[in-house]
């Protein structure tokens, strides 16, 4: 099991996308498995507080492909932790030399529902500032509740986030729709 991370929020970076940007580069080096990169999270909202980790989504082809890069996804420095919880899915920390974390891996096989959930809840969040506005109100609530313990942080935010996911789906799915029009 991964032990928890202290959470501390900071205010929004301009600098996180130009960051995202780079590590999504790096992922492009493994162009035989990884079809698209995506930065979620809260990190990829302009002006939400946020733990300064990057979050992306690499779209895999195959995670049975993607499980036979794992020591090249090493080398690249990131901790390989499997599904972690979440079936489906290949998940991967990568901390700098003082052990702080700096980026999320949450590697989904393309078609996976579990790309869209995230990409819907970041395109909302950046289209509807008040529920942004709403979400860094649940965010600093949480990590009042727990400051030392990220598990416990993002549990209890979860049902806030589950109530708005359903909310941003069905106005994604609108407006991927109309978009096909």
């Amino acid at each position: 099991m991964l032990k928890p991370i202290s959470v501390t929020l900071a205010a929004y970076n301009a600098e996180w996308p130009a960051i995202a940007a780079k590590y999504i580069l790096e992922l492009r080096t493994l162009s035989s498995v990884v079809l698209d990169v995506h930065h979620i999270g809260s990190t990829s909202v302009a002006g939400l507080a946020a733990k300064p980790i990057i979050d992306l989504i690499p779209v895999i082809k195959s995670l049975a492909e993607l499980d036979n890069l794992q020591t090249q996804i090493e080398d690249l420095g990131y901790q390989w932790h499997g599904e972690f919880g979440i079936s489906g899915r290949r998940y991967c920390t990568l901390s700098d030399g003082t052990g702080i974390r700096q980026v999320q891996l949450h590697c989904f096989e393309e078609g996976s529902p579990h790309i869209e959930r995230h990409l819907a809840f970041r395109d909302y969040l950046r289209v509807h500032t008040a529920v942004a506005k709403a979400y860094e109100i649940e965010k600093r609530r949480a990590a009042r509740l727990h400051p030392d313990n990220s598990h416990a942080y993002s549990d209890e935010k979860g049902e806030w986030i589950l109530s708005v996911e359903t909310e941003a789906l069905t106005w994604y799915l609108l407006k991927r729709n109309r978009a096909r029009k």
